[in-house]
């Protein structure tokens, strides 16, 4: 059972997270983020040491909880893989074509802002999409074991480029307020894996 002190600091990196995916790292303060949770101003430096720490443990949980999600749809029961990647791709088309996606397009809003910005939260991010592409591999290959989808390529070289066509469409998307390029990010992403 989660102590006092993990609630709290697990309220502030989820009330952060949905601000942030609004917003962007640099334009919000801690303070916003504590009044929003609801935790007392003087109390940030006990749950953590400073704001890039703060930021690496909200990327870190956003990517604890995201592999997790996706570790559940790649394991649904009684689909191939196929359908198992088809099911992926069209919960990012949902979490990513609105306008306020409540946190679940963190990589996507704080990829770019934050890399150059601490070496930590960079890290956090490289591990956190790698370990995307290799839930991506395994299920590519599973495909192909299935029979469900068949490759040109390698499976790593093959999860890797369809993740970066889907965080480039992401990107898009906002630009433009459509969700036009994820519907061409879907097209490609068939064509290529056959299915």
């Amino acid at each position: 059972m989660p102590t006092k002190q993990a609630d709290t600091r697990r309220s502030i990196l989820d009330t952060a997270q949905r601000i942030m995916a609004r917003k962007g790292f640099a334009a919000v303060g801690i303070n916003e983020v504590l009044a929003e949770a609801g935790v007392p101003k003087g109390s940030f430096y006990h749950y953590f040491g400073s704001k890039d720490a703060f930021g690496e443990a909200m990327l870190q949980a956003y990517f604890t909880g995201y592999l997790a999600d996706m570790d559940r749809t790649f394991a649904t029961p009684g689909q191939t893989a196929a359908q198992r990647l088809a099911t992926y791709w069209q919960q990012w088309r949902e979490t990513q074509s609105v306008e306020h996606c409540q946190g679940k397009c963190l990589a996507v809003k704080l990829g770019a802002e934050v890399a150059d910005l601490s070496e930590p939260m960079r890290l956090a991010l490289k591990e956190g999409t790698t370990a995307i592409v290799d839930r991506l591999t395994g299920t590519i290959t599973a495909g192909v074991e299935d029979g469900s989808l068949s490759l040109n390529g390698e499976a790593r070289e093959t999860a890797q480029v369809l993740y970066e066509l889907w965080l480039g469409a992401s990107v898009l998307a906002k630009i433009h307020r459509t969700p036009a390029p994820l519907d061409g990010a879907a097209a490609m992403t068939r064509q290529i894996l056959h299915y």
